[in-house]
């Protein structure tokens, strides 16, 4: 019986033990594939929301220089409605001196301003006279009442339209304007806008950026062969319209290969172009006529994501191969201690290469985004200097109309020209110091000389003063003593205040009473003005990194989160202090400490 009873009972016992061994292995399984899946889902969101996010910076920057580009002409059509020989012109197209005195007055206009081209058209859109009239190209004696931009301004008095041009086959924005007598149109003044030299500057950027018009067809873009494709079939009306107006020259406008797979937070999308994944980011410019697009290979994204799945995968096992030590240590001492050493050597190495590998990934990281700032502000005040050209035109349009209305006589009317190259000078004036304020390089030295806080306040709600009037806020000013002086610079604490109160009504916009509170008064040796409003207060999160810079609490577009950081930087230059935070009553406050510009005599109770 017993001899019998024991082979069973080994036989039992083996069975047992790989039944055991099949569950463990199971399990074991099961955990290194959710660690692995879990790793990468994890390293595939974290990845997708960074490069999100310097897609969003990257956008604020191409959008504030596309819509600047865009608006920088769109006075100048308007222009052409006060020279006599333009109106003239219109009732004597026949007229050749005065076509060509009309020529030569576009020409010396486009030449101060800038833009690519400038003519005028009849009702029936026939060109008269052009800027460009002494070139084989010229616009002049083409007939343009097919265009969109000629039938708008004519119905309602301002146009725009991208197109390729018809005679010079170049892309360009057109702004057109109706002229009026006795309030119908006569013609229609016309600018052309080239976009050029901003798709060059796209080249320089990473990824791929390309701008979409109302049809959905790219116009602009960093690579070449997108250009002037939609990104679906067109519809066979919209078709016909194109075939009509002929915005895109010949293009045969093939679609891209581009197909949507998964749609993320606001509006970034996962898309397929050419089978290639991309995070596309985008935004609307141009008053939501057309949308802007930034492209950036999911590669490096989806190659990291895999790297932390193999190491989790691997620390999964690490960790099931020291528990089945633990579960073996009983059977075998030496087996376990070698194991051990096996395991804890694979174990530092595996750590150190992740280390190794997330030092790379940051310093990557930080080097992109140190890049993009510096090139931002570069072309922040590359574009201060090109809106000097706004009023040089303006203000040789105004000079030569003068001319011609006090040899007519009509020195009222030239008094009024005279006045306006006046307030344009003024323009000029306040441009160029702003450049120089932004031109300059943080903690440099500044002369401080004393200035009086209420001039500079009263100046500062000055400038903003169409945005108070319009946002509906109460604006309450206290300064004593009225003759308090600070040391500081003049213009530059201006800036500074300017600012503040911009941010105080912004942040009110939806408050139900909106309130702006500056206080300016004396402690000590200093002075100190606090700036408060009754809006919702700084959020949690960004109150610690309130003085960082691209911060920002605005909406995308409205702000790069530059202005509280360059504030501090101009306060400090002086001598002083800038600090926010929130009140007990609600609101944000904030404080500026200066030193004071004279002596004040002290008036305590003892």
């Amino acid at each position: 019986m017993g001899s019998t009873a024991l082979p069973a009972v080994h036989r039992l016992r083996a069975l047992i033990d790989a039944r055991t061994l099949a569950v463990w292995g199971v399990a074991a399984l099961l955990l290194v594939t959710a660690c692995a899946i879990a790793g990468h889902q994890v390293a595939m969101r974290a990845g997708q929301q960074s490069l999100q996010e310097t897609q969003q910076h990257r956008l604020d920057l191409i959008a504030t220089g596309l819509d600047g580009q865009l608006a920088r002409f769109d006075f100048l059509p308007s222009l052409l409605e006060m020279a006599p020989s333009v109106l003239k012109l219109l009732d004597s197209p026949a007229d050749a001196p005065l076509r060509d005195e009309v020529n030569r007055y576009l020409s010396g206009i486009n030449a101060t301003a800038g833009a690519e081209m400038l003519y005028v058209l009849d009702r029936s859109g026939l060109a008269l006279a052009a800027a460009d009239w002494d070139r084989p190209e010229t616009t002049v004696g083409t007939d343009l009442g097919f265009r969109p931009y000629v039938k708008d301004a004519l119905n309602a008095g301002r146009g725009r339209f991208f197109g390729v041009g018809i005679t010079s086959k170049r892309p360009g924005y057109y702004l057109s304007y109706a002229l009026l007598s006795a309030g119908q149109p006569r013609g229609v003044a016309a600018v052309k806008v080239s976009l050029s030299d901003i798709e060059t500057a796209w080249d320089k950027l990473p990824g791929t950026v390309l701008l979409l018009d109302e049809r959905g067809v790219v116009i602009l873009s960093s690579r070449q062969d997108w250009k002037f494709r939609p990104l679906t079939q067109l519809q066979a009306a919209t078709r016909a319209e194109i075939s009509q107006t002929r915005p895109y020259g010949d293009a045969s406008l093939l679609p891209i290969d581009w197909r949507e797979s998964e749609r993320l937070a606001g509006d970034a999308r996962i898309v397929e172009i050419e089978g290639v994944a991309h995070l596309a980011s985008s935004r609307p410019v141009n008053s939501a006529r057309w949308r802007l697009v930034v492209l950036e290979n999911l590669a490096p994204v989806l190659a990291a994501a895999r790297n932390v799945a193999v190491t989790s995968a691997l620390a999964a096992c690490v960790a099931v191969l020291l528990l089945l030590v633990a579960l073996q240590r009983r059977r075998t001492r030496q087996a376990m201690v070698a194991n051990q050493v096996a395991l804890q050597a694979a174990h530092d190495s595996l750590e150190s290469r992740v280390v190794e590998r997330t030092a790379e990934l940051r310093k990557a990281q930080s080097d992109l985004i140190h890049a993009e700032k510096m090139a931002a502000l570069g072309q922040m005040s590359a574009g201060l200097v090109h809106e000097l050209n706004q009023p040089l035109a303006a203000m040789r349009a105004l000079s030569d109309n003068a001319c011609v209305l006090i040899e007519g006589r009509r020195e009222q009317e030239a008094r009024g020209n005279l006045q306006r190259i006046g307030k344009l000078v003024d323009r000029l004036g306040k441009l160029t110091r702003q450049l120089k304020l932004f031109s300059r390089k943080w903690g440099g030295v500044t002369t401080a000389v004393p200035v009086g806080i209420k001039a500079v306040i009263a100046s500062a709600r000055e400038l903003q003063a169409e945005h108070i009037r319009e946002s509906g806020v109460d604006v309450e000013i206290k300064i004593e003593p009225p003759a308090l002086k600070v040391l500081a610079d003049e213009a530059s604490l201006e800036q500074v205040f300017v600012n503040l109160m911009g941010n105080a009504i912004d942040a009110m916009s939806n408050a139900p009473a909106r309130r702006l509170c500056i206080d300016a008064g004396v402690r000590g040796e200093r002075c100190v003005v606090t700036v408060s409003d009754s809006g919702p207060g700084i959020r949690d999160d960004i109150l610690p990194r309130l003085f960082d810079p691209f911060v920002t609490s605005k909406a995308a577009g409205a702000g790069l989160g530059l202005g509280l950081l360059v504030s501090a930087n101009i306060v400090r230059d002086f001598g002083g202090s800038l600090r926010g935070w929130n009140t007990a009553g609600g609101g944000a406050c904030f404080a500026v400490e200066l030193p004071l510009g004279a002596p004040m005599e002290r008036v305590g109770h003892g």
